[in-house]
Formats: C-alpha cells, structure tokens, sequence
C-alpha cells in the first residue's frame, strides 16, 4: 500500500529520507505499482541537457494501474460521478468495471480505425464521462492524447494540431455551458480546413445538434463501436513513452506543447493526490477544473483514478442557473474533497451568502486552491463560509510542466497559512535564488523560485523544440529548474509565491510583485478584482498601472481611488502605490478563468495595437472597453 502520511514528524522524517535518499524512496513508492517489467534504473540524467529519466527500462500501462488492478477489490465502485450542466437531466454513475468496459470497447474501436501505437489524438470534448474514456482509451492502445480544453476557437484547435502532428480527432456535437449551446464539431470542421493530416475526426452525440458529417472523414462514437469487444489487452509501454502532449501559454505568444511521459508522472500524480488531499477510502472528491488544463488531467482523472477513488466531473458553470450551484452538488453527492480555483472563489463571494442559506455542507473535510496565489481575504471567506472552520485548505503551487503538486500544506498533517503554498512536496527541493542566481540560504528570503533537482512527474519536453525547453527551464540559471515564479519563505520555512517573475516590477529600484499590490488592493470591501502590470514611467522606470474591477460600483471614484491607495501604503508601503488605477466591468480572461496580464500590460504601455488574439477568451469585448478607457 501507498503510504500515506499522517503527522508532521512523520512529513519531515519522510521529507528528509526523499530528498538525501531520493532514488530509494521514489523506488519504493514505484513498487506500490502494476508492472509489466520492473525497471532498471530509477533515475539518469540531469538539467544541464534536460535529459533525465524515471524508472528506465520499466514496462507497464498505465491504465492498468487506474483500472485493471482495482477491479477485483472493488469493481463495482464507483469511479466517475457526473453531474450534468442541467440539473433536470439524469446524472450519471459508472463503476471501476463499467469504466473498464468502456474503456476496452473504445480501445477496440480505435485500433479497428487504424490509431496505433505513438499516434498522437487530438481531443475536443465536453466535461462528459466519454472525454475521459477516450483519453484513457488512447493511453490504453499507446497512441499518445492532445486535450484541447472545449471552448478554444478553430484557429487554436488547428494550431494544435499541426504543432502536435495529429492525425485523428474526437470530438462532439456540442453542448451546453450554462444556457448557451457551443457548437463543438462546427468548430472542429473549420478548424479541419486548414488540417489535412487528419484522416478521420470521430463525433459523439452528446446535444442532438445538427452535425455535418463529411462522409469520407467523420464517424460516429456509436457506430464506431458497434460489436467492439469489452475485452482488450492493454498496449505495453516502456516508462519513458510519451502519455500526452498539453498546450501551455509561452512568454513568446506561441504555446508550447508540453510532453510527460508515462511512469514518473503515474506515480508522481497518484502520490501526490494521495497525499496533498489525504484521500481516505469511499470518500467522494470534486475537483472543477477542465479536463483540458492539466490540472484536470492530474486531478481529475489520473490521479483519482490511479487510487481507486470516486471523482466527480461537474459539466456547466458555478452560476447555472444560479450561484448555488456548486453548493447544492456538493451537498447532493455529500463531496468530501473540494478542489477549486481562487478566481472562482472570489466570483462566488461576491455574490454574498444568500445562495448558502440552506445548504449543508457538511459532508466536507479538505478544501483546496490551485491556479493562482489565493489571496488573504477571499482564503478567510472560503474558509469560514465553505469550511465552517474546520477544513484545512491545501494551496497547491504547481504547473503544467511539473505534472503535479510541488508546493503545499497535506491537509489536516502540516501546518497552514493564508496566502502561502506553505512547504515542499516529498522529493521536492526548492530554493530561492537573486537575479545572479545565487541562492539565498537565509531561512527568510525573497527572490527567484527555482527546484534543485528533477521529480518523476517532470515534463521532458517542448514537443519537437527540445533547444526551447532547454533554454526556457535550464538556462537562466544553470543547474536548476526555473520556475518563472517570484517566491517569499517565512521563518518557518514556507514558501508564498509572488507572482511570475515578469509580473515583476521594478519600481525607483524596489522589486514589487504584482500578485503582491493585486492581494492588497482587493482588501477594499468594494473590489471584486484586480490586475496589476507595469507600465514605462519617466522618473521611476517603472510604474505600477492597476486595473480594479468593483462591486458595487463606487459613488465616489476620487474617494474610491485614494482608499486603495491608503490601502497598499498600510500595507505594502507607499512605494508601492499605484500610479494610476482604472475601474472596469471586468479583466480578460482565458476560459480557465486565468487573467490575461499580457493583454493589460500592451494597453497600459499604449500599446494598443499589439494586444495580440482575443477571440478565445471568455470575455473579448472588455479588451475594448479597457482600451477606450484608457485612451481617454
């Protein structure tokens, strides 16, 4: 059995053996593992090429390890709950063996349609059980699984797809998010346009939307699987086979293809769950991301799954059809484990409690963050109106190209404290280093966040640009991996993270972390939001430009501003007061709800020409308005 940790002495025992014995302990947490052929060597390699490796010369599958194994223990467990975006159609529950029936049946279809082994599958779905069959199915075969998140534009989609070298697609009709219908496969047949290397794009009824179906490419799921078996052996795939390929934004503009492979990140991201969310047997876990960000991918599907655990895929928005939403599922199911994301927690304060009254939530024991640093204010009000007080909340600092948690109280085990990730991960070693790249060994420090040395769920690289990945991660300062993260440590040795080093401004000489001004100014009882950039300043280099989204509105906008000013001087310091603040209906955002600062930064440098596409965010047209406001 996994261990699990269950105290503080038990983690900083624990911690200490992983990282002065990082092979042996990483070893045997591997063994916990199906395995086809027990690899060779745990570990080779290094930053300096970005060559390292887990588990070399192992054989396995890792569907095998999120299904096969459970099915005599506990087959008829269940392993997906799906709640539906309408709350009047039936929700779904599916088993271990009903998962690995399916999963079987569209492994078969898949092979019988030609996809092989080292095939790379593009996949544009809705929040639907079927996205993560067909995942696991391609992991199952051993073609590897591109997730574009269900709601990016057809330019997006194409980019992918040329980038990735996909030659197959899996796709819907459509769905809804709310009350709005997405028209998946119309979005996919143009974005096909400009995709030749596509040979067919298979489709799911999932709306009964009309679908043209080009005869000589498309299909549907249901025929498809017509006397497939629900019987398949599964591919076996060396340790260090590519599982997915996942997009990631680049400072650049162009995203990267960020590629893990199968047995580090199998047994980082069912480690880490295990862990990080004390996941107990027959407890129920909500995580609401996307299957389409990585934090789905890990802590959705893969993790979860890779314990044995019952998660839940949540297909609509926190607001359909109104903010109660959330509340009422986790009641319904009677969730134990609830992962969100700040952003979604400060949208559900704003509305007040009023969408609370009635609701238990009782059934809850861990709550946790992840995508952003969660600042103060809304970390008391998740915590005391979610919580109820006794719900340790787990911070998690990770991304993409980590493949799982690094940074992160284990619930209920270590200590917590607001606004901060808190400590290292098992085998997790960070260190802060200045701008020389020297490190800072004082137990208080502010600087660079960067980690000594590789963990098995590591990415390996920039799908077909291995010089990029070098020169993005091991270059800025050689022998480690750079993060781009800005970092604080306490006395007590936990890490808070400041923000993206080059959300970093240099104001008359003073280093101010954006994330930092951003948490200070939304303790303003009237803001809802904010975002901070810097923008060229004729006395101080650089000045600070805040973008302040409120409710309500403020009556008094010279007032309003001169508070929020008073507020970053009380707290940060006066330097750190905003040189200009502009109100706005609302900031850009990706459709993971992640504040596009790139877009914000360009306006605020007058810019405004380079803002780059805005036809995938969730909100385009406050681009303009923003813009307008501060042409004037």
């Amino acid at each position: 059995m996994l261990q699990r940790i269950s105290s503080l002495k038990e983690y900083q025992t624990t911690y200490k053996n992983s990282i002065e014995q990082s092979e042996n302990f990483w070893s045997e947490v591997a063994d916990n593992f199906l395995w086809k052929k027990k690899w060779e060597k745990v570990f080779s390699g290094g930053f300096e090429k970005a060559d390292y490796k887990w588990f070399e010369g192992g054989k396995l599958n890792i569907t095998e390890n999120c299904i096969d194994r459970h099915l005599e223990k506990f087959g008829n467990k269940t392993a997906i709950l799906w709640e539906p975006n309408n709350p009047t159609e039936q929700n779904r529950k599916i088993s271990y063996n009903e998962l690995h029936e399916a999963v079987c049946q569209f492994s078969n279809a898949l092979e019988k349609l030609g996809i092989k082994k080292g095939d790379t599958v593009c996949i544009y779905m809705p929040m639907i059980p079927e996205l993560a069959i067909a995942m696991l199915s391609c992991a199952r075969i051993g073609s590897i699984h591109s997730i574009v998140f269900g709601g990016f534009s057809a330019q997006s989609i194409a980019d992918r797809i040329q980038d990735a070298e996909c030659k197959w697609m899996i796709t819907a009709d459509g769905c809804y998010r709310g009350d709005k219908p997405l028209y998946l496969k119309k979005i996919v047949d143009e974005a096909l346009e400009k995709c030749p290397s596509i040979q067919k794009s298979i489709v799911l009824n999932r709306s009964n939307f009309d679908c043209n179906m080009k005869a000589d490419r498309d299909v549907w799921w249901s025929d498809i699987m017509k006397d497939c078996s629900t019987k398949h052996e599964a591919a076996t795939m060396d340790s260090e086979d590519p599982l997915f390929i996942l997009y990631t934004s680049g400072s650049t503009g162009k995203p990267k293809g960020v590629l893990h492979t199968t047995a580090g990140y199998m047994v980082y991201s069912t480690y880490t769950f295990l862990n990080v969310f004390q996941y107990q047997p027959e407890q129920i876990y909500w995580c609401t991301a996307d299957i389409g960000w990585v934090t789905g991918h890990s802590y959705i599907v893969y993790g979860p799954l890779l314990n044995g655990a019952t998660t839940l895929m949540y297909e609509g928005i926190p607001q359909f059809p109104d903010w109660g939403r959330w509340w009422e599922v986790i009641d319904k199911y009677k969730v134990n484990i609830f992962y969100t994301a700040p952003t979604a927690i400060r949208s559900l304060e704003a509305q007040g409690l009023k969408f609370l009254e009635g609701k238990s939530l009782e059934s809850l024991r861990v709550l946790g963050t992840v995508g952003e640093p969660i600042n103060e204010e809304a970390w008391e009000w998740y915590h005391k109106n979610i919580g109820k007080e006794k719900c340790p909340i787990v911070d998690t600092w990770w991304q993409t190209e980590t493949g799982g948690i690094l940074i992160s109280s284990l619930a209920g085990v270590t200590p917590v404290k607001p606004s901060f990730a808190t400590l290292p991960f098992l085998g997790v070693e960070p260190l802060i280093v200045d701008a020389n790249g020297k490190e800072i060994k004082e137990i208080i420090a502010e600087g660079n966040l960067c980690i000594r040395k590789s963990w098995p769920g590591q990415a390996r690289t920039v799908y077909k640009d291995h010089e990029r990945f070098i020169q993005t991660y091991f270059t800025t300062y050689p022998g480690m991996y750079f993060t781009g993260d800005g970092c604080k440590r306490d006395y007590d040795g936990n890490y808070r993270i400041t923000g993206r080093v080059d959300d970093v401004i240099n104001v008359s000489g003073h280093r101010i972390g954006t994330a930092e001004v951003e948490n200070a100014i939304n303790e303003h009882l009237d803001v809802y939001e904010s975002a901070v950039v810097g923008f060229p300043h004729f006395i101080k280099g650089q000045g600070i430009f805040a973008f302040v989204s409120c409710e309500p509105q403020p009556k008094d906008i010279i007032l309003f501003k001169q508070e929020v000013l008073n507020i970053v001087a009380k707290i940060i310091g006066p330097f750190a007061k905003p040189d200009r603040i502009e109100i706005v209906s609302g900031l850009p955002k990706t459709r993971s709800g992640k504040i596009m600062r790139r877009i914000l930064r360009k306006i605020a440098e007058g810019e405004f020409d380079k803002v780059g596409d805005v036809t995938t965010l969730l909100n385009p047209e406050v681009v303009e308005e923003i813009k307008k406001k501060v042409k004037g």
